[in-house]
């Protein structure tokens, strides 16, 4: 077909119809947001007579409910045509795809686009913003936030936060608290929607530091700057879960990769604050610390530097922290957050996972009540990612430090005993400095932004309790989730191919039955 081949070999204004579908996607999912997203209970919003139907009834939550699934896979859409056409045989860069010089500023204008719209919607896909809110309001009233629980507040449930978080302590680093309390202090409780509004615009910062760097560290790894963008920021997951949820992880790794910026350009110090900034708003991004020393130390370097650089390291965190725990009175209080286990779980987590199916066969089979097995099993995966790390710390060679430092942080995040989706964009940036590519690599990153882009839009659905069509419309989303991904994934010429190729079922099985034929022949003229 002429459009294609077309597309391919033309000029990057191919590239605007796909824009313009992954903004209407942005679009019809942000309004689709403002029926079943989640809002605060003593927000305007709930008072808003013209949006009531939208919200409190089976016609109006159903009609959300369809438009908010269906711009999630819109920007889908948009987002592997983008790339579909973009893309052409590689000359200069490695790997079997490179896109046209001027491709990373339409990509970069195509971020900007997508997200404009998520910007005026309602929280969707996670509601760690109202966390946010309480916890800023922890801040402002002289509680440590990693001692006591936002119960401890008064109407802390006006603000809509989870009830997770009623007795846990926060996870999150002490320079991010003051971030939450400096927005509270502006906003006042009275105005969620406001602060909310904040909050995504101090992610922003975040995204806008991962787009500046990102494509300069893959470009230094002789990788195409423009392809490493449209793969981790140009994607729907990064798009949602950094600017319509608005989480802070875009800072942790914002910062994580200016580090890394730095100090591959032989500055240091600056890596070290930039890194200490990172921990300071979530604190795992710690375990890369002790390859920033590496770094550090230069190529060659004997044991003795490596060792000494390490103590550097260690020293100007431990002091940057140290300040920073003197003046807002917590202290080193954080490092229970590196210390505990955590009390729940995910069935994306292969510990959270196990444990559960390990917890019900003890139970099954009368060896108790089982509630010591998913503390065990919690301990034996932090335990495992700790040896993980070392062994990584230690072993390989100056040119793996990149890798060493990813399967580190890779080994942290799969041997959690949870793994929420935006957990997979702390890696991803990582992983395309390393190189994805055009096979199997690429496809698994289709295939896990799809899913988990379809789960977020039907888990996280706000439905009132009275009008009981809650689990309804997960299953409509859901149904919806699995047609849209056939037609996507599958059947659309212009999408398909960046997914299917190579890839599906009958190729698969004709390569089995090859390989498992050619065995056969080579065991029997063996025999011979």
């Amino acid at each position: 077909m002429t459009t294609l081949e077309h597309a391919r070999r033309g000029t990057t204004h191919h590239a605007w119809p796909a824009i313009v579908v992954g903004f209407l996607g942005s679009l019809i999912l942000s309004i689709g947001s403002w029926s079943v997203g989640w809002v605060a209970p003593n927000s305007d919003i709930n008072s808003t007579t013209w949006l009531s139907p939208f919200r409190t009834t089976e016609l109006g939550v159903t009609i959300g409910t369809i438009l908010l699934t269906v711009g999630a896979w819109g920007m889908i859409w948009g987002w592997l045509r983008l790339g579909r056409v973009l893309r052409r045989p590689a000359r200069t860069f490695k790997g079997k795809y490179e896109f046209p010089p001027e491709s990373l500023r339409i990509i970069n204008w195509a971020v900007g686009i997508w997200s404009l719209p998520q910007l005026f919607a309602l929280t969707i896909f996670s509601r760690d913003m109202l966390a946010y809110l309480n916890q800023g309001r922890q801040v402002l009233a002289g509680q440590n936030p990693y001692e006591l629980g936002i119960s401890n507040l008064p109407n802390w449930f006006q603000l809509g936060t989870d009830t997770m978080w009623a007795e846990d302590a926060t996870p999150y680093g002490p320079m991010f608290l003051w971030i939450e309390g400096a927005v509270v202090g502006i906003t006042g409780m009275d105005q969620p929607d406001i602060a909310i509004f904040m909050f995504r615009l101090v992610s922003l910062l975040g995204v806008a530091m991962i787009m500046y760097y990102v494509p300069k560290l893959a470009e230094m790894q002789g990788w195409d700057p423009a392809r490493a963008q449209w793969i981790s920021a140009a994607n729907p997951l990064f798009i949602i879960s950094f600017v319509a949820s608005g989480h802070n992880d875009s800072l942790m790794v914002g910062f994580m990769v200016a580090a890394i910026y730095a100090v591959w350009r032989g500055h240091g110090v600056l890596a070290v604050l930039m890194m200490s900034i990172s921990i300071g708003m979530k604190v795992i991004s710690i375990v890369l610390l002790p390859f920033i020393g590496l770094w550090w130390a230069g190529r060659n370097a004997s044991k003795i530097k490596i060792f000494w650089y390490w103590c550097i390291t260690l020293g100007l965190t431990t002091a940057i922290m140290l300040a920073v725990g003197w003046i807002n009175g917590y202290g080193l209080d954080w490092v229970k957050v590196i210390a505990g286990t955590g009390s729940i779980w995910s069935w994306w987590s292969p510990i959270g996972a196990g444990g559960e199916l390990l917890r019900v066969a003890v139970v099954e089979l009368g060896l108790g009540d089982g509630e010591w097995v998913m503390p065990t099993v919690r301990l034996a995966g932090r335990v495992l990612s700790v040896v993980i790390v070392l062994v990584l710390m230690f072993v390989g060679s100056y040119d793996q430090i990149l890798a060493r430092a990813t399967w580190s942080f890779a080994a942290l995040v799969v041997l959690s005993p949870v793994i929420h989706p935006w957990y997979l964009l702390w890696l991803l940036p990582l992983f395309v400095m390393l190189g994805i590519r055009s096979n199997w690599q690429l496809r698994w990153v289709i295939f896990t932004v799809a899913f988990f882009t379809a789960y977020g839009a039907g888990d996280q659905l706000y439905v009132w309790q009275f009008l009981e069509i809650g689990a309804w419309m997960q299953a409509l989303s859901w149904g919806l989730s699995v047609l849209l991904a056939i037609w996507v994934l599958y059947y659309d010429p212009w999408t398909s191919p960046m997914f299917k190729n190579q890839w599906h079922v009958r190729q698969s099985w004709r390569r089995m039955l090859l390989t498992y034929q050619r065995w056969k022949r080579s065991r029997t003229q063996a025999g011979r």
